[in-house]
């Protein structure tokens, strides 16, 4: 099963360089795939940030049938900050990290902070 990082899903929604290596990634495992919902808010702030609140439209009525949305239970936010200093990650790639533990997802991501963080999580870079 898979954690997919926000920065898949921008790739494809905004068209950006490796957009077709995402979409054929999350076009083949579809029956695996789960977001958290901090990625599933950050795409939406990202597009309608960006004025397209169509493609988040669209965007949510594609995914939320055929995706599960993820979250990090109440008792771990805690445990965050021991995450950044452990690996030197930001709030979103720690709260990334606690939920792909948490579930025992493997991230896949095109951020290369997380190769701080293989061998405690497993981590699959487009």
């Amino acid at each position: 099963m898979y954690l997919i990082d926000t920065n898949i899903f921008l790739e494809v929604l905004l068209g950006q360089e490796k957009k077709e290596v995402c979409k054929e990634f999350l076009d083949t495992n579809i029956e695996s795939l789960k977001i958290s919902d901090f990625s599933f808010h950050s795409i939406g702030v990202i597009l309608f940030r960006n004025r397209k609140d169509g493609i988040f439209v669209e965007f949510a009525n594609d995914i939320i049938p055929k995706i599960e949305i993820v979250t990090l239970p109440i008792e771990v936010y805690c445990e965050l900050p021991k995450v950044k200093d452990d690996f030197g990650l930001d709030f979103d790639d720690s709260y990334q990290f606690y939920i792909a533990k948490e579930h025992k997802l493997q991230i896949v991501t095109m951020d290369k902070d997380f190769n701080k963080a293989k061998g405690k999580i497993d981590v699959l870079f487009l």
